[in-house]
């Protein structure tokens, strides 16, 4: 079996503790990925100097020269396409075709990160006072902690990673502890790219390890993606300690099924959207709310084409669905289950493990749909993170919208309809970061800003333009040659 190591300061490395835990193919756990390192804190240090030291010169790097690194990042990456996809797969259990697409989102990331270290604009505006300029600046920060979840093991750091390292910052990277080879392949990818020791430093582990980087005194920035939960308790740390910090978490996303609207391209809609990488993404569909004029219908039309999704090992060509990550949350979903039936939802399909040929040594759940789903049903208002979709009734549009921003979270959204002054309504009253029309909940470019609103976010949006202002601090610059004393913020009228 193979072992694995932390990259820290340019170097492969053991964990100080010489201990390392199993990482377990969800599609069969009697496949072993291999040994990965039991972090502690000792490591954290360590990682955590190096990128202090890094800082130094990598920041005085001029911007357009970190670019040329972070595009060989994005070349490296086409070049291993098909052979990362496959680690991927069989390390977190979606389809290849799925982590195909999460490395081009982490090679579009990088192109777009490189182009922008040339585009890193500052302002400039006119004086009140004569013969004085007003310049502004972005700087780096110093360094960033990334902590992110398993279900976009390579696209996910890549937005927070290489806008930051762009920006003249280092990086202490904990990837989740269900998918760290790909935090290793990341860790291959830029040494090969040429990032200086201590720029970017991987450091692997389970339990309270993420906790060591934020509560790091050296620590400047915590980028994170994950629960809730945690990311409320990563905003709390941050708070105290002064610390800047980007939180992404969670999602309850609804989709909107109006009766003019075209219902086959609807149903691959929501069908994608609940059950792509099998509901385990923050932008998940976890509601569909359908109009009462064609409710029964499309939950009829529902049911047989979700009763048809094939499910098995991602890394079999004829999968669409695999497995959920691990015990833990294969009970989540059963539990919801019952919670679901419980509440008095209706169960169209779905609810158990799935069985059958290659299933049986897998976490693999049964795509499931509840119907008559009320605003006031935990099925309702809380993430699941699994292939669990709940349908509900709306009597008119205005209901619908009501429904759909009648939760704790407002990440994605979503409506079909091909009545213009609807999808428009919608794009305005949705509180939502992200609102698709005619398109399922799920679907981010690199060049556009992703985040959300409520209990999603704390107001920072990753991709596109709007993530270095995470990853930056402003300066403002005064430039007076009048050769006197000129007192701005005075009555000077």
């Amino acid at each position: 079996m193979e072992k694995f190591k932390n990259y820290i300061n340019g170097q492969w490395v053991e964990p100080i503790s010489r201990k390392y835990f199993n990482n377990i193919n969800p599609a069969d756990i009697n496949d072993i990925v291999g040994e990965f390192p039991e972090s502690g804190q000792e490591d954290v240090n360590n990682a955590v100097a190096a990128a202090k030291e890094a800082y130094k010169k990598w920041k005085m790097m001029p911007a357009p020269k970190r670019g040329d690194i972070i595009k060989r990042v994005g070349d490296i990456f086409l070049r291993r396409k098909d052979e990362i996809a496959k680690i991927m797969t069989r390390e977190m259990g979606k389809p290849v075709f799925e982590t195909k697409g999460d490395i081009q989102e982490a090679i579009d990331t990088a192109y777009y990160a490189a182009t922008e270290t040339r585009r890193l604009f500052g302002y400039t505006a006119p004086s009140e006072l004569e013969n004085k300029m007003n310049l502004s600046f972005r700087y780096p920060i110093g360094i960033c902690g990334v902590i992110t979840a398993f279900n976009f093991p390579i696209a996910v750091p890549s937005w927070k990673i290489l806008p930051a390292i762009a920006s003249g910052n280092t990086v202490v990277y904990k990837p989740s502890k269900d998918v760290p080879h790909a935090g290793v392949v990341f860790a291959e990818v830029m040494e090969e790219a040429g990032i200086p020791p201590g720029v970017f430093n991987v450091v692997l582990g389970k339990g309270n390890m993420g906790n060591m980087i934020v509560e790091h005194p050296d620590v400047n920035l915590i980028a994170f993606t994950g629960s809730t939960n945690i990311g409320f308790k990563i905003g709390e740390v941050c708070g105290r300690t002064n610390k800047k910090c980007s939180l992404e978490m969670g999602g309850k996303n609804a989709q909107i099924i109006m009766p003019d609207a075209n219902f086959e391209l609807a149903l691959e809609g929501v069908l994608w959207g609940a059950f792509g990488t099998t509901g385990q993404r923050c932008t998940a569909t976890s509601r569909l709310i359908v109009h009462k004029d064609c409710y029964e219908k499309i939950i009829e039309m529902l049911a047989e084409k979700a009763s048809k999704l094939k499910l098995g090992n991602g890394l079999l060509p004829d999968t669409q669905v695999g497995p959920v990550i691990h015990q833990a949350q294969f009970n989540t979903c059963e539990e919801y289950v019952k919670i679901g039936l419980e509440e008095g939802a209706r169960l169209i399909i779905g609810g158990k493990k799935a069985t059958g040929s290659g299933l049986d040594n897998g976490y693999f759940f049964e795509p499931t749909i509840f119907a008559d789903v009320t605003k006031d049903m935990r099925l309702f208002q809380e993430e699941i993170f699994g292939p669990v979709l709940s349908v509900s009734k709306a009597e008119s549009f205005d209901h619908a919208i009501e429904l759909a921003n009648g939760v704790d979270f407002g990440l994605s959204s979503s409506i079909y309809t091909r009545n213009v002054n609807d999808a428009f309504r919608a794009i305005r009253d949705i509180e939502a970061g992200i609102t698709y029309i005619n398109a399922p909940t799920i679907g981010a470019e690199a060049h556009m800003p992703f985040g959300g609103v409520k209990g999603t976010g704390n107001g920072h949006r990753e991709g596109g333009w709007t993530v270095f202002d995470i990853f930056t601090e402003w300066k403002t610059v005064y430039v007076d040659f009048s050769d006197k004393l000129q007192r701005a913020q005075i009555d000077n009228y």
